[in-house]
């Protein structure tokens, strides 16, 4: 039986993936919608989170930033080109988008500097511990798991995650106004491609991950695809928590980095 799955509908639309996959996203939804109603969110578009509350943030997720480019970079090494449809997919994906993400982790730091969080201070400022948990998890997956889980867990939940918050930061006209006159348009530049650009990301993740895994897969793997979903998101809520967390208590750089 041929379980070759190949999309025919619209790419951003879920109809248009097997029902696994439909299965899948429907299980997590609950556990994604607690990252992207998170109070942060509030705070950060009534320009309410504060200095330290900023701080944590920039900083906090700065591992994950920064390291993107190496999460896909382990999972292009998973690929063996003509080995599967899926295989190529991710491939030609991958070797795209990687220098894409180095560009984003300029814009992090533009946009921290004009929330008033200095550069050095994301780069080698202690983090609040907890922080480090969906970097932590992002470097497992991509290191150690299968390729599709490699992508599901952070090309597909990370980024499409980050997309929806991003955009609601975003839309925000008094975060906007929040940021330096003259610096406003590239403090806001990360937030503006992640609010625009991963509208398609995270489903071409999903149309490549359907791809190596096809139409009818055995039910531990979905479950396992599944339980890699929600860890992301699970490492996002974390985070979030940590940033609007009273009192704070901070780690190393290198235990936010390991």
């Amino acid at each position: 039986m041929n379980h070759r799955f190949e999309r025919t509908g619209p790419l951003t639309e879920i109809s248009s993936y097997p029902q696994w996959a439909q299965d899948m996203v429907g299980a997590c939804e609950e556990t994604k919608q607690s990252v992207i109603r998170h109070e942060l969110w509030d705070l950060m578009r009534e320009v309410r989170l504060g200095r330290q509350g900023t701080r944590d943030f920039m900083a906090g997720i700065w591992p994950v930033i920064e390291r993107f480019p190496a999460y896909m970079a382990r999972n292009l090494l998973k690929t063996q080109y003509g080995r599967s449809p899926g295989d190529n997919m991710a491939r030609r994906w991958l070797v795209r988008n990687i220098r894409v993400e180095q560009n984003h982790a300029d814009h992090w730091l533009n946009w921290a500097e004009g929330a008033g969080v200095p550069r050095w201070e994301v780069l080698y400022g202690d983090r609040a511990q907890g922080t480090q948990v969906l970097a932590d998890w992002c470097e497992e997956v991509s290191e150690h798991d299968s390729l599709a889980a490699g992508i599901v867990a952070t090309n597909y939940a990370v980024e499409g995650a980050t997309g929806e918050w991003s955009q609601l930061i975003y839309d925000s006209a008094s975060y906007a106004q929040s940021m330096p006159t003259d610096k406003r348009v590239q403090s806001l530049r990360w937030l503006q491609l992640h609010a625009a650009y991963d509208d398609t990301h995270p489903w071409e993740a999903l149309e490549i991950v359907c791809t190596l895994k096809g139409t009818a897969p055995a039910a531990d793997e979905v479950d396992h695809l599944t339980e890699c979903v929600k860890r992301s998101y699970l490492g996002m809520r974390i985070l979030a928590d940590r940033c609007i967390a009273q009192p704070r208590v901070y780690g190393t750089v290198n235990e936010a980095a390991a």
